[in-house]
């Protein structure tokens, strides 16, 4: 029996500021690097590094997260497009049926955490001088900190959701369930909007209600341990002597982040990838790409030593 607590999830796509509309998924990326820019501005001060080269650090990790996270998407999840529909990989449209504006969307957090690793070396080299590991270990605290936002936003925009449940944690997420097109065919209202809302509240569509399944809010429960995870990285920084064990933060980083994100896995429904072939099918691909996270993690903990910068 479906509990009586179910949430049903119709979240508004943004804030409508009447010629635009800034959307919550945009925001939680201006969140997640604003944020960040303000928690690594004190480290750098403490370790005398210049606000200009935070900020160089910061344009560079944008662009790598963005490029990463889409390509990783398409590698990982969907590289079909790279024949099927090579437009829409790094711009902002699909050319499948027709030609439509999407915007950025499939973006995989296994393919940003590369990105950002292949582009601190270039930071190593022609912006700080300092140790590749010494910007690792500080990177990752705001990056901790985006993770949080960024999930939060895929729970705005009703994606990455969970697998069925029956449990009080269940929400029913309208948008999961019926795309635009169908709500508004099955209510036969014209505005989205309010046909979405006729589906949450009009009686007339309880039916349509009804349908809907609840399901783990998969996206939340990321963000929520995510929240401990930056804490950890925070306090560890600030309050002991882990900043000077070369490796130590970052490898913490990893075991910590890519286990909740395999554990959570089990509780999400499938994103596609190569989960698809019987000889990777006993877990999901997010957590076959994890795993490799996880034990460099493990290894950079292992040989951590105290490194003092000059």
């Amino acid at each position: 029996m479906i509990h009586a607590l179910n949430m049903v999830w119709n979240p508004s796509e943004g804030i409508d500021l009447g010629f635009f509309m800034l959307r919550f998924y945009s925001l939680s990326w201006v969140l997640a690097f604003g944020l960040g820019w303000y928690v690594m501005k004190p480290i750098f001060i403490r370790e005398n590094e210049s606000v200009e080269s935070l900020d160089k650090l910061f344009v560079y990790t944008l662009v790598a997260t963005m490029l990463g996270a889409r390509l990783g998407h398409v590698i990982f999840y969907q590289s079909e497009l790279f024949h099927q529909d090579p437009l829409s990989i790094l711009l902002p449209i699909s050319t499948k049926p027709t030609l439509h504006f999407t915007g950025f969307a499939g973006l995989a957090s296994h393919g940003a955490a590369i990105s950002i690793i292949l582009t601190m070396f270039y930071i190593q080299r022609r912006v700080i001088k300092r140790s590749f590991l010494w910007i690792l270990d500080r990177i990752v605290i705001p990056v901790s900190l985006g993770a949080i936002f960024i999930r939060l936003g895929n729970f705005f925009n009703s994606e990455i959701v969970g697998t069925e449940t029956t449990s009080a944690f269940g929400i029913k997420f309208l948008r999961d369930k019926y795309s635009a097109s169908d709500a508004m065919e099955k209510t036969q209202i014209g505005d989205v909007k309010e046909a979405y809302k006729a589906i949450e509240t009009n009686p007339q569509f309880a039916e349509l209600l009804a349908d809907v399944t609840p399901k783990h809010p998969a996206q939340l429960y990321e963000a929520i341990c995510y929240v401990f995870v930056f804490a950890i990285l925070i306090f560890l920084y600030w309050k002991t002597e882990a900043r000077n064990k070369a490796g130590y933060l970052f490898g913490l980083f990893l075991i910590l982040l890519w286990s909740i994100r395999f554990v959570v896995e089990f509780v999400k429904e499938s994103q596609g990838g190569f989960e698809q072939y019987p000889i990777f099918n006993a877990l999901s691909t997010g957590q076959w790409l994890s795993i490799p996270f996880i034990f460099i993690g493990f290894y950079f903990v292992w040989k951590a030593k105290e490194v003092k910068e000059a």
